[in-house]
């Protein structure tokens, strides 16, 4: 169930139009005074938490002091709604309960209602809630040892220095404040829609698929183009890495000895699936078919270090539904997957750094600078003692403060972990690129090598996802978009993942011709290029432009025609005062062009070259 609640001078609402699913009501408008309004989305399985509900609002209110409260269904809240009938009796049954305590109005269910409302301004006035219906779950051991574990929390600061957290100066590192304040509070559950989720429609990017189950999203075209150019993208760096790309299958049986064992070491929840004999898991990360590969593979030590590299669309993990929301934590994600074998510790410390270096060259590439996030390092304090030089040596990478968390006692497979973490607008932070040093599965799944002697020995294995998941990242850019907005800036993406690189926009139907000439001439120079021929002014057209973030708009008319010459507006260059636009040939502007997306990989328009062709997709 998801709330909106807010402190209102007054709501004035009056049903207008029904749905099939109105309930009877007067049609005439109503006003309530002084009153908590509580906006109401009811999803499936919401029958269960009325009580939670309830003592959720009457809590608020009671704060602020109200004897009114208002029950307005809004279905806008949420994509994972409850049939009309069963949304009718949850609201029902919180009216019923609330008129214990409150004068309460209920707007009718089912209308299209007109409302004006007047929020107070104080700092309780607008509050949002999630209210999660408890699911049964699969709990391995490790997420069991996980919630017991005691962590230590400390800033490895750029001197080398370790600072337990509390005695820490954050001054001049406020995102490292929030990203500590996140990681040590363990509040993972979202009670407010963050800002890329609006953005990822708007755009239309993906959405959520209200046929599937909650965390499997839809992707339009613009979207499909932009998530396959990244797993392109971090695909060929693994591969030029030296990794020996495989395909895994995505389920496996529940009961096979050596995976079940390993499931209870790994902090997921799994789908559970029945076959026609057997049980089966839906994969949560590569680790499954590549270990086992390595298992049936003869390796020795000239073969080390051994990368084998997977793009999993899709694993799964059964995430708890309270914590779900748009890109940022998903049931169905695509993860690069990377697994290096190594034969002992230095070599495991060698490739651990190399990985660590990589993955700040790798989310550069992406649009993600040092300065969009904040790094994670997870240790044993055995493993940090013995160390410590190594593990210092971090900080020389990017120069500035880590959070490390320090446990007592090892209870996952690794000894130790980085994290880059993305830090939104809610203050939430999320994991992107990842490495961790693996200490128990080359015994769990038999993988050996042969040494110098011709002698088995049992390797070491690094996981390590350049990027994290696929998905992350597009959360990442549009988030980072957003805060930018918030600082008067222009907001875009990177210019090769831009789904429209250059829009031409003619002047008028006369120049429409050339409109499409230009765009073709870019077209065969691997550019992405569209035509905006729609019956609109330019104003409009050019609006429509900056709406869509594209990065470079091309108007052609009179002028341009006989010059032989673009007027282009360059996005990166401008600001929400200013346009800066700049005469320039087509040759120049694809120079330009190609220069910037130099060593990306490239994939052609996903629509339609001409705007009047395209469907809307919202």
């Amino acid at each position: 169930m998801r709330l909106l609640l807010i402190h209102a001078d007054y709501i004035e609402y009056e049903p207008k139009e029904k749905t099939k699913f109105a309930e009877d009501c007067e049609r005439r408008r109503e006003r309530v005074e002084e009153c908590l309004v509580a906006f109401i989305s009811v999803e499936k399985g919401d029958e269960k938490v009325v009580d939670r509900a309830v003592e959720e609002i009457k809590e608020v209110a009671k704060k602020l002091n109200v004897d009114k409260v208002v029950v307005y269904p809004y279905a806008h809240l949420s994509s994972n709604l409850a049939d009309p009938d069963t949304a009718v009796a949850v609201l029902k049954e919180i009216e019923s309960k609330l008129s214990r305590d409150f004068d309460v109005h209920r707007a009718p269910f089912g209308w299209y209602k007109a409302f004006k409302l007047y929020c107070k301004g104080h700092p309780l006035s607008e509050l949002s809630r999630s209210i999660v219906v408890e699911e049964e779950k699969e709990v391995t051991q490790a997420l069991k040892a996980e919630e017991k574990v005691k962590s230590y929390w400390f800033i490895l600061t750029p001197d080398k220095e370790l600072v337990e957290v509390e005695k820490f100066d954050f001054t001049g590192y406020e995102n490292l404040r929030k990203f500590a304040r996140y990681e040590m509070e363990k509040r993972r559950a979202v009670d407010k829609v963050p800002p890329h989720v609006e953005l990822m429609r708007r755009l239309e990017i993906a959405d959520y698929e209200p046929a599937s189950d909650s965390g499997h999203l839809r992707y339009y075209p613009k979207g499909r183009l932009i998530k396959s150019l990244l797993e392109e993208f971090v695909t060929l760096k693994c591969i030029e890495y030296g990794a020996m790309e495989v395909e895994t299958p995505i389920m496996y049986d529940r009961r096979h000895p050596t995976l079940r064992r390993y499931l209870e070491r790994f902090p997921a929840r799994q789908y559970i699936i029945k076959g026609d004999k057997r049980e089966f898991f839906l994969r949560f990360a590569a680790c499954f078919g590549q270990f086992l590969i390595a298992h049936d593979s003869v390796i020795t030590y000239k073969n080390l270090p051994m990368k084998i590299y997977e793009l999993t669309r899709y694993s799964f993990r059964k995430e708890q539904r309270g914590e779900l929301v748009g890109l940022r934590r998903l049931r169905a994600f695509t993860m690069p997957d990377m697994h290096t074998i190594v034969k002992d510790m230095e070599q495991a410390k060698r490739e651990f750094f190399n990985q660590y270096k990589l993955s700040v060259e790798v989310l550069k590439g992406i649009g993600i600078n040092p300065e969009d996030y904040e790094v994670a390092v997870r240790v044993t304090k055995d493993f940090y003692e013995q160390n410590k030089d190594f593990i210092h040596s971090l900080v020389d990478v990017l120069r500035k403060p880590i959070l490390v968390e320090m446990w007592d006692q090892r209870f996952f497979y690794f000894v130790l972990k980085f994290e880059f973490n993305f830090v939104d607008a809610l203050e939430k932070a999320s994991a992107l690129s990842t490495v961790q040093i693996d200490v128990e599965n080359a015994e769990r799944y038999d993988i050996s090598y042969v040494d110098e002697k011709g002698e088995k020995k049992r390797p070491l294995i690094l996981h390590c996802s350049l990027s994290g998941a696929i998905e992350r990242c597009m959360y990442a850019l549009l988030e980072k978009a957003h805060m930018e907005m918030e600082r008067n800036k222009l907001p875009m993406l990177p210019v090769w993942l831009s789904p429209t690189q250059v829009r031409v926009i003619p002047v008028s139907e006369r120049y429409l011709d050339r409109a499409i000439e230009v765009a073709n001439e870019l077209s065969r120079r691997s550019i992405r290029a569209d035509v905006d021929d729609r019956d609109e002014t330019l104003a409009r057209k050019i609006r429509d432009a900056g709406r869509e973030w594209i990065p470079y708009v091309a108007v052609i008319g009179e002028e341009e025609l006989k010059g032989g010459f673009l007027t282009v507006t360059i996005r990166a260059e401008s600001t929400l005062k200013e346009q800066k636009r700049v005469k320039m040939s087509v040759d120049e502007l694809a120079e330009r062009i190609k220069k910037e997306c130099e060593g990306k990989p490239f994939k052609p328009l996903p629509l339609p070259m001409l705007l009047s062709k395209r469907p809307n997709f919202r």
